[in-house]
């Protein structure tokens, strides 16, 4: 039987309780998972690659082992990437209505360059819908408390950078 490999691509800065959710709930479809942190400067992101990268790994090390998860860095095209790391499957998260149209035409797209790569989507859980990255960073920002919204790790780097950057 063929392995399964799903590809989760993100920029994941920083990654969130809905970000993994959506890895937890993955993890269930596919034999391999492979967590795509994009190359993005255009996002200005706040943390480093290198640093996304590592938070992932840290995240993806406490999840079972009962199947491979890499979590690997990318850029240019997702569908280059998904037949680089022979995916079959691209899984994106749905928080709303607005995501929904983006994604759909990022689906239509992908499918005309790839018809053999899948697009699945995995409905946010309800309790992190109105999360995102941007929100998480800016309630930061503004001394608000991210303890609902991301992992204690995650929240200990993303307040350093905070302090980091006031300073």
């Amino acid at each position: 039987m063929a392995t399964r490999v799903g590809i989760y691509p993100g920029t994941f800065d920083p990654i969130h309780n809905g970000h993994t959710d959506i890895i937890g709930r993955a993890v269930k479809l596919v034999d391999k998972l492979v967590i795509g942190v994009a190359i993005n400067a255009g996002k200005g992101p706040l943390f480093t690659l290198e640093e996304r990268v590592a938070i992932l790994r840290d995240l993806a090390s406490g999840l079972p082992k009962d199947i491979e998860i890499v979590v690997q860095p990318y850029e240019g095209l997702l569908i280059h990437f998904a037949r680089e790391v022979g995916a079959s499957i691209i899984v994106r998260g749905l928080r709303a209505v607005a995501d929904f149209e983006y994604e759909f035409q990022m689906t239509a797209m992908n499918q005309q360059l790839d018809r053999e790569i899948e697009t699945v989507f995995l409905m946010a859980d309800p309790r992190h819908q109105a999360v995102s990255s941007k929100l998480v960073k800016e309630i930061a920002i503004l001394g608000g408390e991210v303890n609902k919204f991301v992992s204690p790790g995650v929240r200990e780097a993303l307040m350093a950078k905070v302090a980091a950057a006031k300073a």
